[in-house]
């Protein structure tokens, strides 16, 4: 049977390189202990800005802006080495990683970012990136629009893995676009800390 491991760790929150850094270390303990796929939350490198949801868009401008400042600067560029050493882990433990990212686009504006999810091969490449198709109320001043070109399933030494983020996982074609594809597993990634 298949071991998952379901990372329930916090990120360093707005720091790339250390919470790669501690992202590495949770896949290398959850292999040690037999998991073959290791999942973690969304947005987890290098967190969600979850101020969005308690600042107020005019009054709170200053602090806002900031705040979003830190997260551009820190979402990862996916054709970089900024990933290497999540790559490089899940070839070494030979493992599938499931991981969601600020993912700032490094082809067109520079500027958007995409509440993305990467499913990472145990040969250590990037399989799928899914972009969130439609953000959430007031993450649609954070993150851009997903285009539906990662809206795949990709065959894993687990089974056919697929993933959705949060709040698309109610949206009943973006499943099925899913469930036509013959997935094993179903990842749903989110931030909430609710049951």
């Amino acid at each position: 049977m298949t071991k998952i491991a379901i990372v329930q760790e916090p990120p360093v929150f707005l720091n790339r390189e250390e919470t790669i850094h501690r992202a590495v270390q949770l896949v290398k303990d959850a292999a040690t202990q037999g998991a073959e796929l290791v999942v973690f939350s969304e947005t987890y490198i290098p967190g969600y800005p979850a101020w969005i949801w308690r600042l107020k868009p005019g009054g709170d401008w200053g602090l806002s802006e900031q705040l979003h400042s830190r997260l551009l600067n820190n979402a990862v560029q996916i054709g970089s080495d900024q990933l290497r050493p999540l790559l490089d882990v899940a070839k070494e433990m030979q493992v599938t990683v499931v991981c969601g990212i600020d993912e700032r686009d490094e082809d067109t504006s520079r500027s958007t970012i995409y509440n993305s999810v990467l499913t990472i091969s145990p040969e250590g490449t990037v399989q799928n990136c899914h972009r969130k198709l439609m953000p959430t109320n007031p993450e649609r001043m954070v993150w851009g629009f997903g285009d539906a070109s990662g809206l795949k399933v990709v065959d894993t030494p687990v089974g056919r893995v697929g993933s959705l983020v949060c709040w698309e996982n109610y949206m009943p074609l973006a499943r099925y676009a899913l469930f036509a594809q013959g997935i094993d597993i179903y990842i749903a990634p989110t931030y909430d800390s609710g049951d």
